[in-house]
Parts: C-alpha cells; structure tokens; sequence
C-alpha cells in the first residue's frame, strides 16, 4: 500500500502526520473512497465534488488543484490495480491520499438493526467523526450480524453505517430518502437514475417485510442482503436488476476515455 500526504509519496506503513492535527485528536475533517477498476478511478469527479460539500459544511478550506494533482500522481504509482482510492482533508490541513487493498463482499450480508440518532448539524457530511458508526457495527457483530442497520429513535430506516439500503416492498423497490438524515450516496444516485426507486421514511417494519433488499455502496457495489434481525432473505430479480446496472455504468464509464485528474 503506497499513500500521499501533502504531496509525499511513500509506503503507507512509512507516511505520517505530526501531532496536533484535529483531524487526529477530534475526528475534524472529511474523507472519500473511491473504487480503482484496473488502476482507474470510478466517478472521481463525483467523490471530490462531494468531499468539497461536506468540507464547505464544517467550514473546512479545500484546495482541489493540488489534490487532483496528488491522486495522479499515485494512480501513476498504483498502475493497474483493482483497488480504493482513499482520500482525507484534515483540520490540520493535511491532504491525505492511500491506495488500499478491496474488501471482499462477495457474500451475501446479515444486518441486525441499531437505534441510531443522526446529528443534524452532520447530516449529509462525510465526515472523519465516524466513531457512532463503527460502534454501530460492533454492536450489530456482537449481536451475529456482519453489519448494522441504523434506526432512528421514532423507528424509521436509515442506512447501514457504510452503504446504502433498498428492499423491495409488494411490488416497490425502496429506499430511505436523503431527509431521513443519510448520507447522499454516489452508488445509490446511479442506481435511482437506472433502475428507480421510492423514497421516503419508512418503518423498520416496513424493511423486516421486504421480499428481497440489498447493499449498495462504492466499493460493495450490490451486495444481496440475507437477513435484516431475525427476517431471512433471498435473492431476487430487484437485485440482480441494480448488479446488472451497476456494472453496466461501471462498464461504460471505462470504456469512456478520461482526462486525468489535475
């Protein structure tokens, strides 16, 4: 794994950054992970576009220039490995950018459900302070479930704390809308313009009754969902539609010839 901080390449195990970053001691700051397809970046434009809104919602000052310039010059490094992209902005000032192995998500996922309370002043923010999601997660582990479902305090589905959800109810594809307080997902935009979905605030009780749901995130892509608590799901044609779709903008956004970033 090879990283860039301030512009400085180097293995990640040898990059650091000196004490006194808010960015380390308060979690201030934002961040974005990008899927690399054979070495190329997957709606790159789309992640920085993204990284900017939420750094201009906790006032943070972000220069995309030498950013850009920065991710080339580590694509160029990376060459032609599937990978991620991921990129933080600091507090401190940093500009920070690591090529990091993918996770396997080949399997399907079980979710078990967490009361979550979205901080409104967040809400929409990819923001380093990320501490409630991850305890989300441990919690739903310990509970056997690999990830979690956040609830909101009056019942109504969010999001798991890293991707996005869709079910399908009676003939309706779902999914919770960015009021809710979610997180405007890249994967979940090409998916509504693809294949369409309702959105709205729906009940846990509305997902538990889902004919089939799925996962969807940057570097998941679809992944089925196979039990949400004690509800188990199969497989079905909703979710093979999004994965059909999703590689097919996938497909086509590489066979698009791309200035490169910077």
């Amino acid at each position: 794994m090879i990283a860039s901080v301030d512009g400085r390449i180097a293995p990640t195990a040898e990059t650091t950054i000196p004490l006194g970053d808010d960015g380390l001691y308060r979690g201030d700051g934002v961040f974005e992970v990008i899927r690399l397809y054979g070495g190329r970046p997957f709606e790159l434009a789309a992640h920085l576009d993204r990284l900017e809104r939420s750094a201009a919602a906790i006032e943070l000052p972000v220069e995309r220039a030498p950013l850009e310039q920065e991710i080339a010059a580590l694509l160029e490094r990376n060459g032609d490995a599937d990978a991620q992209l991921r990129l933080l902005v600091t507090r401190g000032g940093r500009r920070i950018c690591l090529i990091e192995p993918l996770t396997d998500w080949s399997g399907p996922a079980t979710l078990a459900s967490v009361t979550y309370s979205p901080s409104v002043i967040l809400n929409g923010v990819k923001s380093l302070s990320y501490g409630a999601n991850m305890q989300a997660t441990r919690i739903a582990k310990r509970r056997g479930a690999d990830e979690a479902l956040l609830v909101r305090p009056d019942g109504i589905v969010l999001e798991p704390p890293t991707s996005t959800i869709f079910w399908v109810s009676g003939d309706e594809l779902r999914t919770p809308a960015l009021d809710a307080g979610i997180l405007d997902s890249i994967t979940r935009r090409i998916l509504l313009e693809r294949v369409g979905a309702a959105e709205g605030e729906y009940p846990l009780d509305d997902a538990l009754g889902a004919s089939e749901a799925f996962l969807a995130s940057t570097t998941r892509e679809v992944q089925t969902i196979s039990a949400i608590d004690d509800r188990r799901l199969e497989a079905g044609p909703r979710t093979a539609e999004a994965a059909a779709a999703f590689a097919a903008a996938v497909e086509e956004a590489l066979d698009t010839p791309q200035p490169p970033p910077g």
